[in-house]
């Protein structure tokens, strides 16, 4: 990594309020501009969350917005309303009056006398979502836009549902999350020390776990489509660069954003990632210098100057090389290809059948807690985010077989499975994982789908199977780029169980597959494309940031492991604790001490489907010598009988050891399609 700390045009550093359409709410920024842009003015970039500048996001923003700010653009960091320092209560994520005020903010930046009048905004996660939806809002100075591991589809491929099931490790995770998240606290530095516990009071009475509302939607609503720009990828008319990692939930939205929207307006870029920037160096990598990628961007789209980004392969994509299995890679193999149109005339589709002719029906039926060994849902690049060796699971699952590979096999896209099935139940899952499977045995996992069946006929309605009946399904796997090597087998495993991603069905049944009917389809990409594209090598400049926030991050006294399974043999119940480790406790250079400890715990029954519960636990501790001391307990626990999810949240603050609230939530819902 380089550091850079000169750069062409001074800096200064300043905190503002935002005005708000409603004339009462006022949005806290900090803004990092060139000292000479009043006579000089440059275009502003604005990044827009709900994650603190002022603590929790405070060392990643040292590493991009001064740099930005360097090279003469004005960088913003905005609080979203009711977090962080900003003013009013906190709202459902993504929801109409946090893309209305996204939309004031852009439009304020562009009329300040430091502003060319031109905006871009830029974002990883939330912050690529709200992107990617205020651009399809269309605010007039907003002409370009970087997304990273975002979604274009909130129900489909956001951390709520997957494949129409309910995602039992992210749907209580996130949620009991931002539960904690949003109860902090204003910091009185910023809003005044007359202030801030008022400003509390009034977001803390103010909550609703978000876990209510996405339980209470189950199937593709208009909930679910406000805020998806797949319903209507028309209305995006800023310029899109869509960055993701093999690693990441969300890489399916830049195969789905380069092939929708118009070849003189986007660009995809796919690396080995996980859910981080590409130019942090977490695993895996190998990281790219992902600021000058962008600066490219914004030279293009908000200055006019032809840098050669719209010359780009329309995708470059990362192609993994066949790898043993582990929790973590420090540096992925692998190869940068580029295509300039997606779907990509360089990728065919290989149809491969699960069974021969004769091949006799198979029975699906796997234990509670098949899907243990699934790896973190949200890779962060801790040492045990990722999958390990997939024997167990496989064990647990239907395996079929290719035969030893004769050459090598790159694929890159979403592979489908196509399976004939019958269900004896009305409501089930069905599970696909493709597996590399070595020689010696040991069994890599490529990618991997879910379909629950009740969703087969569309997101937007629940049909529950005739018991006794075939029907062919067919679904997309996650999108990869990967390399099987010559004498390894593609493995097709299939099971209908996955926990705790997939919560499961209140009944126990069974699938009947035919494995003659049915078959892996895997978008093949021929390795000679890239000497046909007549083009160089595709490369990127070594990471460089902006000098790091002198920050102090503090080890706890016993540390416990990230990833913990265990198992009761006497009561047959596995036990799975998580601690999602997003960073633990730190000291800021302003004196603020930040504790923080989370822990998830996800508990089944391997013959009982009702047994499933999972819980959420969060303390939070704010203190900055003897003059401020805030601290927030958070507890979110779901479980569900065969008709109905039970929902039991609760939560306590304090400042300086007196209680401030303390509020507990019950909640039912009726499981509809989950």
């Amino acid at each position: 990594m380089k550091y850079r700390e000169h750069f062409d045009r001074q800096v200064a550093c300043e905190d503002v309020w935002i005005p708000t359409r409603d004339g009462r709410t006022h949005l806290h920024a900090r803004i990092w501009r060139p000292t000479d842009a009043e006579t000089a003015p440059v275009p502003a970039l604005l990044e827009y969350l709900p994650y603190r500048k002022t603590d929790w996001t405070a060392p990643r923003d040292a590493q991009r917005h001064p740099w930005y700010a360097g090279h003469g653009y004005a960088s913003v960091r905005v609080d979203i309303r009711g977090h962080g320092d900003s003013e009013g209560t906190p709202g459902d994520e993504y929801d109409a009056q946090e893309l209305a005020d996204g939309v004031d903010v852009v439009n304020w930046l562009a009329e300040q006398p430091w502003c060319t009048g031109k905006v871009g905004m830029f974002g990883i996660s939330w912050g690529g979502f709200n992107s990617l939806q205020i651009a399809a809002l269309a605010p007039e100075p907003l002409k370009a836009i970087v997304t990273v591991c975002s979604t274009d589809d909130r129900y489909d491929n956001d951390v709520h549902y997957t494949g129409g099931a309910v995602l039992g490790i992210d749907m209580l995770a996130w949620a009991g999350t931002m539960l904690a998240f949003a109860a902090r606290p204003p910091d009185p530095t910023s809003v005044g020390e007359d202030r801030w516990l008022p400003m509390w009071r009034e977001r803390l009475e103010a909550l609703d776990p978000f876990l209510h509302t996405w339980l209470a939607h189950q199937q593709r609503d208009d909930y679910w489509r406000h805020g998806s720009v797949c319903e209507d990828y028309t209305a995006i008319d800023a310029a899109v660069l869509a960055v993701g990692g093999w690693n990441d939930p969300y890489r399916d939205t830049v195969l789905r954003l380069v092939e929708h929207l118009p070849d003189d307006r986007v660009r995809g870029i796919v690396g080995p990632w996980s859910h981080q920037y590409p130019d942090r160096g977490l695993p895996p990598g190998p990281a790219i210098g992902f600021l000058q990628e962008t600066l490219r961007w914004w030279d293009q789209h908000l200055k006019g100057e032809d840098t050669g980004v719209m010359r780009e392969p329309k995708l470059r994509a990362w192609l993994n090389d066949p790898v043993p299995p582990a929790t973590s890679y420090d540096v992925m193999p692998g190869r940068w290809v580029g295509d300039d149109n997606w779907p990509s005339p360089s990728v065919s589709w290989d149809e491969r059948a699960l069974g021969g002719t004769a091949a006799a029906p198979v029975l699906v039926r796997s234990p509670q807690h098949t899907g243990l060994d699934a790896g973190r849902f949200f890779p962060f690049g801790n040492a045990s985010d990722l999958p390990p060796d997939q024997r167990e699971e496989d064990g647990r699952s239907v395996c079929f077989d290719s035969a030893p590979l004769d050459g090598r096999a790159e694929i890159l896209g979403r592979p489908r499975v196509r399976l004939r099935l019958d269900s004896a139940a009305p409501r089930a899952h069905v599970v696909a994982r493709v597996c590399d499977v070595a020689p010696d045995g040991s069994s890599t996992l490529v990618t991997r789908g879910v379909l629950n069946l009740l969703s087969r006929h569309g997101r937007d309605r629940a049909v529950e199977w005739t018991p006794g009946t075939y029907e062919t399904v067919e679904f997309e796997l996650n999108g990869i780029g990967y390399a099987f090597p010559p004498g390894h087998r593609i493995r097709v495993a299939v099971s209908d169980t996955y926990w705790p991603w997939v919560w499961p069905h209140g009944e126990r049944g069974r699938l009947t597959v035919l494995p003659a009917d049915s078959a892996l389809l895997l978008p093949v990409r021929d390795p000679a494309s890239d000497e046909d594209e007549g083009r160089g090598a595709i490369r990127f400049e070594e990471p460089e940031q902006a000098p790091p926030l002198p920050v102090t991050y503090e080890r706890p006294a016993e540390a416990t492991p990230e990833r913990l399974v265990t198992y009761d043999v006497a009561k047959g119940e596995w036990t799975l604790e998580v601690d999602p480790n997003y960073g633990g406790s730190r000291v800021y250079p302003d004196g603020l001490r930040y504790e923080e400890s989370a822990r998830e715990t996800y508990r089944i029954r391997a013959d009982d489907p009702l047994s499933a519960v999972a819980v959420s636990e969060w303390t939070i501790r704010l203190r900055r010598g003897d003059d401020w001391d805030a601290e927030i307990m958070t507890r979110t626990e779901l479980r569900a009988t065969a008709t109905e999810f039970i929902m039991d949240s609760r939560i306590e603050t304090r400042a300086d050891g007196e209680t401030v609230v303390k509020r507990a939530w019950h909640r039912t819902t009726p499981r509809t399609s989950a």
